[in-house]
């Protein structure tokens, strides 16, 4: 099964281009609401109730293979339930990338689509853009309760204790272990590393080498920014400033503080010592280590837990153990990754919207996260989906997703656990990708994260310059 995750990355053009489009959207909002196309308001019920005909809905998505194949069994199950009422229409856009390239055209060209999956860190864009209407905005208008979305996941898409968006995909990061080389190492499986320091500890006994080669590293990990993100939430301080952005626009990344050296240092040390081999940015790369048997601990998403069971079996068990902390007294907790459904307004008339929160609202459902959740492996965003027969027996053959439910489940809600909102999230988190790589390199640790924090700054200012106008 594909990740959960897929890399994020932009370049300086598309920077650019973006910066203009939100400029354009800031000031494309209609006032109207009626069957010609309507703005950010949430109609009510009576749009669709009088509307003639079948409403259409087009939803773009970056889902593909399994995850693809979940969506359409989604849209099936709705389509079927409101024949003759709603079709929704869903599009294959391509990753997370793709999709939200496509839509600042689209919004160029005034021209969006009813519903569009949006990755994690696009928030900051989608809210500024002022394309879309808030979810919360037609929960208040039915008195729809929205108490059975997971907090630590509603907490991440909400601002001013507004949900934005309809979680959708959510996945957590975990620490996973093979059982067979701790135990040969004299390692109590079910004892795991519980922060960093720890995880250097057991590297240490877990790394074996035979003729001088290494033939099973302690630990493996990409050089990748999500990590980084989640060891500083887990240290319970923010990734950039102004509470993490939802106090205020942020202006700077502080990714080159205390949390962030220390986490470029410690990269640093396991590579040099030979304890974790440098496979570079690609996860492909570090995953195909783990999977191989030569790597005892590694660091992923929930996402990918279904293909690393497959790919081990006959080889070794894989357990999953919670993401570790920073430090032995870190008091965070990690943040949710994947990505949500937004409603599109303006071009849009108010039938249309209308069923477009019935289709999101569809999708959040206890059974449909249940189905959801037993066909990709995401997360549920409905905490009560996991009470569901179907729901329950796939976590009992597949225990290691216990883990997950665990961990978020003890994750205090907080401005650290929520992640950082920036518009130019995707680039910041490119750089400091780029400040752990030098510091892998041999470049000084503090020098490094600095000058890949200063590195984004010119692009968060722009960023800010032009949502401000």
């Amino acid at each position: 099964m594909r990740s959960i995750r897929q890399r994020r990355t932009a370049t300086a053009a598309s920077l650019l281009a973006m910066l203009a489009l939100v400029a354009a959207g800031c000031g494309s909002s209609d006032s109207g609401g009626g069957e010609s196309g309507g703005g950010q308001d949430a109609p009510d019920a009576s749009a669709l109730d009088n509307a003639s005909g079948v409403t259409k809905v087009t939803f773009w998505h970056g889902m593909k293979g399994a995850n693809g194949e979940a969506v359409d069994k989604l849209v099936k199950a709705f389509n079927d339930k409101f024949t003759g009422k709603i079709e929704v229409q869903a599009v294959y856009q391509g990753d997370y990338d793709d999709t939200i390239t496509k839509y600042k055209t689209s919004v160029q060209q005034g021209n969006t689509p009813s519903v569009v999956q949006i990755y994690d860190i696009g928030s900051r864009f989608m809210i500024d853009s002022k394309q879309t209407v808030p979810i919360q905005s037609f929960a208040d208008k039915d008195g729809y309760a929205l108490d059975s979305i997971e907090p630590n996941i509603a907490n991440y898409y909400s601002i001013d204790s507004q949900l934005n968006s309809m979680p959708f995909n959510t996945s957590m990061p975990l620490l996973y272990i093979n059982k067979e080389a701790f135990v040969k190492a004299g390692l109590d499986p079910n004892k795991p590393p519980s922060n960093l320091d720890e995880i250097m500890a057991a590297a240490k006994k877990l790394t074996v080498k035979q003729g001088g080669k290494t033939v099973q590293y302690g630990f493996n990990a990409a050089i990748y920014g999500w990590f980084v993100e989640q060891l500083i939430a887990q240290s319970g301080t923010t990734y950039c400033d102004n509470d993490n952005g939802r106090t205020d626009l942020a202006t700077k990344v502080e990714f080159d503080g205390e949390q962030g050296v220390k986490i470029a240092t410690w990269y640093q040390q396991m590579v040099k010592q030979g304890l974790m081999p440098n496979t570079g940015k690609k996860t492909d790369d570090a995953q195909a280590v783990f999977k191989s048997g030569t790597s005892a601990m590694h660091l992923e998403s929930t996402g990918v837990l279904r293909g690393y069971l497959d790919a081990a079996k006959g080889k070794f068990t894989v357990l999953t153990a919670p993401f570790p902390k920073l430090s032995a007294d870190s008091t965070g907790g990690p943040i949710i990754g994947g990505a949500s459904l937004w409603v599109n307004g303006p071009g849009h008339s108010d039938a249309e919207k209308r069923a477009s929160w019935e289709f999101v609202k569809f999708a959040s459902t206890p059974e449909q996260q249940a189905a959801w959740h037993t066909g990709t492996g995401y997360f549920p965003i409905n905490s009560k989906a996991l009470d569901l027969p179907e729901d329950k027996a796939w976590v009992a053959q597949y225990p290691q997703f216990t883990t997950a439910i665990t961990q978020l489940h003890n994750t205090k809600p907080s401005n650290a656990s929520s992640g950082c909102i920036l518009g130019v999230m995707p680039q910041a988190r490119k750089a400091s990708e780029d400040g752990l790589e030098k510091a892998v390199l041999g470049t000084d640790p503090a020098a490094a994260m600095k000058a890949a924090a200063e590195s984004i700054k010119p692009q968060i200012d722009q960023y800010n310059k032009t949502v401000k106008k």
